[in-house]
C-alpha cells in the first residue's frame, strides 16, 4: 500500500472509532495514546490524523476517494468494521457509518453487510462460558513441559491481600499460572496472522480468561463488568483493537493470509509481544484481584498491571517458538470455531 492509503485506511479506523458518538472520555484517551504510539511514521503522521477526525477536519467522502483499488477498499472496510465491533455489537449509529462507506464506493459482493461482519459480530458475540483452547505443544521451548512450572509475576503478589480476605479457587496455584501462560501464548500466536478477524479475536478471548478466573473464585461476570475491570486496568477494546491493527498495517503485515493485498507474511513476523504481554498481565491481575474478594482500588490494578507487563514483555522473547509453531497451525475458520467455543 502507498502512504496515502495507509493514511486513508487509518483515517477511516479512526472515523470509525467515533461514529457512536458515545466514547467514554477514556477510551477517547486511550486511542490518543495509541496514535501518539504508532507516530514513527512521518509520512503517516498518525498523531495528526487523530487530530483531523477529531476536529472534524476530514470528511468522509475524502478519504474514501483515496482508496481506489478493490483491495485496498476491502482491507479498510474490513478494518472498519472490526473497528466497530471491538467493544461489543455495533450502534445504530455505527451501522449507518459503515452503510455510507458502502454506498459511497458503489459496491456490492464483498462489501455488501453480510459475511464479514456476519463474522466480525459473530467473534464479537463470542460466549464468555467457552473452554479456553491451550497453544499448541512443541520441543522448542522445554519451559513449557508440564514437569515445569509456568512463570508467576511477583508485582502480582505484591497486591495486599490478607488471609481472611482470600478467597479459595477450584485451581490450584501452579494450574492458574498455566493456564494464564497458556492463554498469552495462544494469543501471542493469534497476533502473529495477517486477518482482520484474528486480531479481533484476541479481545473475546482475554475476556473469557478474566470471566473464568472469577468464576474459579465463585463469581459469576457479565460483560458489562469483565468491560469495567479492563477499562479500569487501561485495557481500552477498541484502543487495543486499533493498535494492533495499525502496527501490522504500518509494518505491512496486514491483509489476507495466502491472498489479497498483503498474503501470509504475518506468519513469519516477529510479534511485538503486545498480547502476549496483555494477556499475561491481564490474567494475574484479576487473578489476585478475585482471589483477594474483589477489594482492590483502582490505582493498585493500574499499578499492578503495568508491573506484570513488563514481566510480561521480558518473558515474550522466551515464549515466541511456541507462538510462532502454534501460529503456523491457526487459520480463520479454527480461530472462529475456538472463539465461538467449538
Amino acid at each position: 500500500m502507498t502512504a496515502e492509503e495507509i493514511r486513508a485506511t487509518l483515517t477511516l479506523c479512526l472515523m470509525a472509532s467515533y461514529a457512536d458518538g458515545e466514547k467514554h472520555d477514556r477510551e477517547r484517551e486511550q486511542i490518543r495514546e495509541v496514535a501518539q504510539g504508532l507516530a514513527g511514521d512521518a509520512q503517516v503522521n498518525l498523531p495528526g490524523l487523530y487530530q483531523d477526525v477529531l476536529l472534524r477536519r476530514v470528511q468522509l467522502p475524502e478519504v474514501l476517494g483515496c482508496l481506489a483499488s478493490p483491495e485496498s477498499r476491502q482491507l479498510a472496510y474490513e478494518m472498519a468494521v472490526c473497528v466497530c465491533e471491538a467493544d461489543g455489537h455495533t450502534s445504530a449509529k455505527e451501522d449507518a457509518f459503515l452503510a455510507r462507506v458502502r454506498q459511497a464506493w458503489g459496491l456490492g459482493g464483498a462489501l455488501t453487510k453480510g459475511g464479514f461482519d456476519a463474522e466480525a459480530q459473530a467473534v464479537a458475540d463470542a460466549p464468555l462460558q467457552a473452554p479456553l483452547q491451550a497453544p499448541l505443544q512443541t520441543p522448542l521451548d522445554a519451559s513449557t513441559a508440564p514437569a515445569t512450572p509456568a512463570p508467576h509475576p511477583a508485582a502480582a503478589d505484591a497486591l495486599p491481600t490478607t488471609a481472611a480476605q482470600r478467597r479459595p479457587g477450584s485451581l490450584p496455584p501452579a494450574e492458574m499460572d498455566r493456564k494464564i501462560l497458556q492463554a498469552s501464548i495462544m494469543n501471542g500466536a493469534i497476533e502473529l496472522l495477517p486477518e482482520n478477524l484474528s486480531t479481533l479475536a484476541i479481545i473475546p478471548l482475554q475476556m473469557r480468561l478474566v470471566y473464568q478466573i472469577g468464576q474459579s473464585y465463585g463469581y459469576e461476570l457479565d460483560r458489562g463488568h469483565i468491560k469495567d475491570f479492563l477499562a479500569t486496568l487501561g485495557v481500552g477494546l477498541t484502543s487495543q483493537y486499533l493498535e494492533q491493527a495499525g502496527r501490522k498495517l504500518l509494518s505491512g503485515l496486514l491483509g489476507k493470509a495466502g491472498k489479497g493485498l498483503l498474503g501470509g507474511l504475518g506468519r513469519q513476523a516477529v510479534s511485538s509481544g503486545m498480547s502476549f504481554a496483555a494477556t499475561y498481565a491481564l490474567g494475574h491481575v484479576a487473578n489476585q484481584y478475585y482471589a483477594g474478594g474483589r477489594t482492590l482500588s483502582t490505582d493498585m490494578l493500574k499499578d499492578a498491571y503495568q508491573h506484570v507487563m513488563q514481566d510480561g514483555q521480558q518473558l515474550q522473547a522466551r515464549y515466541l517458538p511456541q507462538m510462532q509453531a502454534t501460529a503456523r497451525q491457526l487459520d480463520t475458520a479454527k480461530i472462529l470455531s475456538m472463539v465461538r467455543g467449538g
